[in-house]
């Protein structure tokens, strides 16, 4: 038996949305909402960015454009993370053999 979506309720510059989502993707759904939110209200009392809809689609842009830049390091950190755990290794082995 599967669980059923359950309706949560997003408040986006003071607008409120309906979402179904998975009960356990709630909490990121929530989350993302949040920063979404934040970002769209400090874009529209900056008074530079017009009306809503501008707004949305240049924080999208914007949430766009940081994911993109992860993306782009995160094999950067796997590696760097991968030479560590084998130096550490090689330290330990090395550590054991001279017991």
């Amino acid at each position: 038996m599967s669980i059923k979506p359950q309706t949560v309720l997003l408040t986006i510059m003071g607008k409120e949305y309906k979402i179904a989502c998975e009960p356990d993707e709630q909490e990121n759904l929530i989350r993302s909402a949040s920063e979404l939110d934040a970002q769209m209200c400090k874009m529209r009392d900056s008074g530079k960015v017009g009306n809503a809809e501008r707004i949305a689609v240049m924080a999208a842009l914007n949430l766009s454009h940081e994911l993109q830049t992860l993306k782009k390091q995160t094999p950067v950190l796997s590696q760097g993370w991968k030479e560590c755990l084998t130096s550490m290794m090689n330290k330990i082995e090395n550590v054991l053999e001279k017991c």
